[in-house]
C-alpha cells in the first residue's frame, strides 16, 4: 500500500456523517492524525484556514462549525472542551496552512485536494441522475456499507446477524423488523427490502449503517447485546432527528413499483 493510500485510509477512518448525510471531521481527531502533539498548537492553523475560507468568498461558519464535547480526564471524570466540525473543504484549507515539510501534512494536502475535487464532480453528477439511477447508486453504497458494518460487528463478537440488523431496523422504523417492513411493502418471501426502497429511504438506512459502524469502532463496543443495543439506539436517534426536522419517516416513503432486480433484468434484456 503506497503512502497516499495509507493517508486516505487514515482520514477516511476519522470521517463522520451527520443526520443530513453530510461528511465532516472533528478538529481534535484531525489534530492527532496530522501529528500535532497538543491541540493548542493546532488552533492557530485552524484560524489561518478560517481566514483563507473567508478570503475565498465562502462563509466560514458553514465549514468550521463550533461544537463542544465531553472528554475523559481520568477517574471516570469528564470535562467539556471546544471542538470544530470541519467540512472537507475546511480540512483542505487546514492542510494547506500546515507545515508542508511534515510528510503527513503534504499527504493531507494531496488527499483533501483530490477528494474535494472528486466531491464537486460527484455532486454534480449525482444531481443529474434519474430516480432509478439514484436508487442503484445508493443501493450499491448500502451493500458496501453493510459489508463493512458486518466486519466491524463480527469483531464486536456479534454472531446472530439477523438479530443485529433487525435491532437497527426496529430503531429506525419504530419497532418494525425486516420481515415487518417486507410485509408492509407487500414483498414476496425473502425479497430484499433494500431493493424495494426509493433513494431517500436508502439514504436514511445508509446513515444508520455508517453511524453504527463508527460508534462500534470508536467506542470499542464488544458483546452481542451491547452491539445490538447500539444499532437500535442509532436507528432510534436518526428517527428522532427526522421527526424534529419535520422530515419524512422511512416507512412513509412510497415503495417503488419495480424492484432494482426487476429493473436490472429489464436493462439486461434491452442490451441483448
Amino acid at each position: 500500500m503506497n503512502e497516499l493510500m495509507q493517508a486516505e485510509n487514515m482520514f477516511e477512518n476519522i470521517k463522520h456523517i451527520d443526520e443530513f448525510g453530510c461528511e465532516f471531521w472533528y478538529a481534535r481527531e484531525l489534530n492527532k492524525a496530522l501529528n500535532y502533539r497538543e491541540y493548542r498548537n493546532f488552533e492557530p492553523i485552524i484560524q489561518k484556514a478560517k481566514r483563507a475560507c473567508v478570503n475565498s468568498g465562502q462563509i466560514s461558519d458553514d465549514h468550521f462549525v463550533h461544537v463542544h464535547e465531553m472528554v475523559g480526564i481520568g477517574s471516570h471524570a469528564k470535562r467539556k472542551v471546544k471542538d470544530y466540525k470541519l467540512s472537507r473543504y475546511a480540512c483542505y484549507l487546514i492542510a494547506q496552512n500546515g507545515d508542508s515539510r511534515k510528510k503527513v501534512i503534504a499527504l493531507a494536502q494531496t488527499y483533501f485536494a483530490i477528494q474535494t475535487r472528486r466531491q464537486e464532480l460527484s455532486e454534480r453528477a449525482y444531481n443529474s441522475l434519474t430516480e432509478e439511477e439514484k436508487r442503484f447508486y445508493q443501493r450499491d453504497l448500502t451493500k458496501k456499507g453493510n459489508y463493512s458494518l458486518n466486519q466491524t460487528a463480527k469483531n464486536a463478537c456479534v454472531k446472530n446477524f439477523d438479530k443485529f440488523h433487525n435491532a437497527g431496523y426496529k430503531g429506525l422504523y419504530n419497532g418494525e423488523t425486516a420481515n415487518d417492513i417486507a410485509k408492509r411493502k407487500g414483498l414476496r418471501y425473502r425479497e430484499d427490502i433494500l431493493d424495494n426502497m426509493c433513494s431517500d429511504e436508502l439514504i436514511a438506512n445508509l446513515f444508520r449503517i455508517s453511524q453504527t459502524e463508527q460508534k462500534l469502532r470508536k467506542d470499542n463496543i464488544t458483546g452481542e447485546n451491547r452491539a445490538n443495543a447500539t444499532h437500535y439506539n442509532i436507528g432510534k436517534n436518526i428517527r428522532e432527528v427526522i421527526i424534529r426536522n419535520g422530515g419524512i419517516l422511512p416507512e412513509e416513503f412510497q415503495t417503488p413499483k419495480k424492484s432494482l432486480k426487476e429493473l436490472e433484468k429489464e436493462k439486461n434484456l434491452i442490451s441483448k
